[in-house]
């Protein structure tokens, strides 16, 4: 009888998972070099390169070039309730937040659109597209939907100001809450996957969501598709944040 032998990558990815799962890693913490790698396992670079190429789908290390291999930090608890705002999530749990927006386009609402946002077919709907971060990492993929035409001048403001807070401030509104939020389970795309450093087929978690004004009126209409494994969606009751 044939014993099916482990490959030695797969044996190496097992023992740093290992490493990384009972802290003799940190997050943050710079992996040996593929030469190092190579001696202490004895093994070729090519084999080294397989069993972290590995761990960087399962989402455990990311790879700077020119600098090396890195431990990801563990799934940041993001807290799901009236007052989402990202910059503020991150920073109370001690994250580094970034945003790039990667474009705003104009376009005339559909009739899904026209729905949600309480608008006419063919009013005109600011389309934001926006990758974040945290500590460098990129966690989250968005699309959002805004009622231009009732808050015009808003396309502009996405592309400049810091967030959507601001930018929606900069057209007069203050204050918003999220009044609906739905959430689901999916995989990345090959576009996902690529913004977001991930293998593609890779768990995401997305969610959808409706944000209203003061008066009532919706303000925005977004998806959000999380690294699930860098990502902890928790639902916050309390309301304060």
């Amino acid at each position: 009888m044939t014993i099916a032998r482990t490959p030695v990558w797969k044996s190496i990815a097992e023992t740093l998972r290992r490493a990384i799962s009972e802290g003799h890693y940190a997050e943050g913490d710079k992996l040996p070099t593929e030469a190092a790698l190579s001696e202490r396992f004895g093994v070729n670079r090519h084999t080294v390169r397989h069993a972290i190429s590995h761990l960087a789908d399962e989402g455990l290390v990311h790879s700077r070039r020119g600098s090396g291999v890195f431990i990801l930090a563990k799934p940041l608890d993001y807290p799901l309730s009236d007052r989402v705002r990202f910059h503020q999530n991150l920073a109370a749990a001690g994250r580094l937040p970034e945003k790039t927006v990667l474009s705003v386009e104009l376009r005339a609402a559909s009739e899904n659109d026209a729905r949600r946002l309480k608008l006419k077919p063919g009013d005109q709907v600011a389309v934001s597209f926006s990758l974040s971060f945290a500590d460098g990492t990129p966690v989250a993929l968005a699309e959002s939907r805004f009622p231009e035409t009732r808050l015009p001048g808003l396309a502009d403001a996405l592309r400049t100001e810091a967030g959507v807070t601001a930018a929606l401030a900069a057209v007069g509104v203050s204050d918003y809450t999220r009044v609906s939020t739905r959430l689901t389970a999916t995989t990345a795309d090959a576009t996902q996957a690529l913004h977001l450093r991930l293998r593609e087929g890779a768990p995401l978690l997305l969610t959808e969501s409706l944000s209203r004004d003061a008066k009532g009126q919706p303000v925005e209409h977004g998806r959000t598709w999380f690294a699930s494994d860098r990502i902890t969606l928790t639902l916050d009751h309390d309301g304060s944040r």
